[in-house]
């Protein structure tokens, strides 16, 4: 658990959320406040010129790079539940954070961590396979040095990256509701994103500073997380994400990216 003697935590954010003509996120505003990009990587979202263009304003700002790996699944955002072969998914996982790191070592940098997004990172919460099956993907790419993996505390995703010699990144979701059991409230029932500033704010500061949150039946969670993600889809993400580095460096939480 961070304790408020010695908080310091990640800030990430998905980012390169667009395709084409079309833009979600405001990827410059969001840089200018977190130290982790998660970038789209052309399966849910994103396409060469956004991934380079994200990965240059990234490092120009020096944040860390990381790939935000996912199911097939353009139309759905992948955000759809699939069912994928654990072969077919790792050499999935290992081929966009291939071509994420060929524009971000152009940028002078390079993919620095994995975190799956959408349906992926929620099925590897309890799907030992699936979450074997991103492990071995990141294996492929990153060779024997490997890359640390961003997960939800206590998934099988984190015990999967352990067991392989990874590094698993706990974080928590400021915007999200949580379960008693500790995992997001699914997006398809109400109320499972947090849409009040205020409220996102005061549970990053709960989150980081205490080590707790507010589960959905009004009971507390605790949560052990290393990073906090917010969320670059949410309509006024860089203002909300602007507040919260804020209020986590007046509580006395220090912002830095993950060792």
């Amino acid at each position: 658990m961070i304790t408020p003697a010695a908080a310091e935590i990640d800030l990430n954010a998905d980012l390169g959320e667009g395709f084409g003509r079309w833009t979600l996120t405001d990827d410059e505003a969001l840089l200018s406040v977190v130290t982790s990009a998660n970038v789209a990587c052309g399966f849910h979202a994103g396409d060469p010129s956004i991934m380079r263009r994200v990965c240059e304003l990234a490092a120009e700002r020096g944040v860390r790079i990381g790939a935000q790996v996912a199911y097939r699944d353009l139309a759905g955002f992948g955000r759809r539940a699939m069912d994928v072969p654990a072969g077919e998914l790792a050499a999935e996982v290992a081929y966009q954070i291939g071509a994420l790191d060929v524009f971000a070592r152009a940028a002078g940098s390079a993919v620095s961590y994995v975190k799956p997004h959408g349906a992926l990172y929620n099925r590897t919460v309890h799907d030992a396979e699936q979450a074997a099956a991103v492990v071995a993907g990141v294996r492929l790419a990153a060779g024997p040095a490997g890359l640390p993996v961003l997960g939800l505390p206590g998934s099988l995703l984190l015990a999967a990256a352990g067991e392989a010699g990874l590094a698993g990144v706990p974080e928590a979701f400021a915007d999200r509701a949580y379960t008693p059991a500790g995992t997001l409230v699914p997006r398809s029932e109400p109320g499972a994103v947090l849409h009040d500033p205020d409220a996102v704010v005061a549970r990053a500061v709960r989150m980081a500073a205490g080590g707790a949150v507010a589960a959905a039946d009004g009971s507390t969670v605790r949560v052990t997380a290393r990073s906090l993600c917010l969320h670059g889809d949410t309509p006024g993400a860089a203002d909300l994400a602007r507040r919260v580095r804020a209020a986590l460096c007046a509580a006395g939480v220090a912002v830095g990216a993950f060792a």
